[in-house]
């Protein structure tokens, strides 16, 4: 009799375990933790959004990635609320994280009317990136994520443009007519388009990471 109790004990144990993982809950913060842990997905995509844009350097780009490393790495988040509705649900989420927006759009309109500083030697890739690297204030957000049951799996739904601009920290940056990068979407869900007028070098911007995160999302 023993041995039946500890039998059916270990089976609840490891079919509850996987259960467990199996909530939209657990979904979202398993993606959630992808971003702070800095999971090979994550990068992966993040190279291939950066690969996107060849004005900017090979040093330019190592530097935006280990920036935004450490940005996803000190995110942090807290499951608020959720709520299931048959093969539906929602998870709200409140995530913290720095907020670049003023100093995006300082930078941008420092760079429209100072235009003639910036050249090879002096991009405003790096310039603006020594501004982001600045910024210390936080924002809290709360992010609706909603979920669909396939196969008996919860899968997170793409997410909308506004929240991934919030997981960015870039909520808030006006769009200046594409002046924020030279390249936009053109990883997921988005066409690659080109600003071929300014020949801006920067990469910081809500297209750019927001395709990271829709691949990210879609695991």
């Amino acid at each position: 009799m023993k041995k039946l109790v500890c039998f059916l004990l270990a089976l609840f144990v490891l079919t509850g375990c996987g259960n467990m993982n199996n909530t939209p809950t657990k979904k979202v913060e398993s993606l959630l933790n992808k971003y702070q842990s800095n999971d090979n997905e994550v990068i992966s995509d993040l190279d291939d959004v950066l690969l996107l844009d060849t004005d900017l350097t090979e040093n330019e780009r190592n530097d935006y990635r280990e920036f935004m490393k450490k940005h996803y790495q000190d995110m942090t988040y807290k499951i608020k609320n959720e709520k299931i509705d048959g093969d539906s649900a929602t998870v709200d989420a409140e995530i913290t994280v720095r907020s670049y927006a003023n100093a995006v759009n300082s930078a941008n309109n420092y760079r429209l009317s100072n235009a003639d500083e910036f050249d090879e030697d002096n991009t405003f890739a790096s310039y603006r990136l020594g501004k982001l690297r600045s910024v210390k204030d936080t924002e809290t957000y709360t992010i609706v994520f909603h979920l669909t049951k396939v196969n008996d799996e919860w899968q997170v739904d793409p997410i909308t443009s506004e929240d991934e601009s919030k997981l960015n920290g870039l909520y808030g940056v006006n769009d200046l007519n594409n002046t924020i990068s030279s390249t936009n979407n053109g990883v997921n869900n988005t066409a690659t388009t080109n600003d071929t007028n300014n020949n801006d070098t920067s990469n910081t911007d809500n297209n750019n990471v927001n395709s990271t995160n829709n691949n990210v999302n879609e695991e």
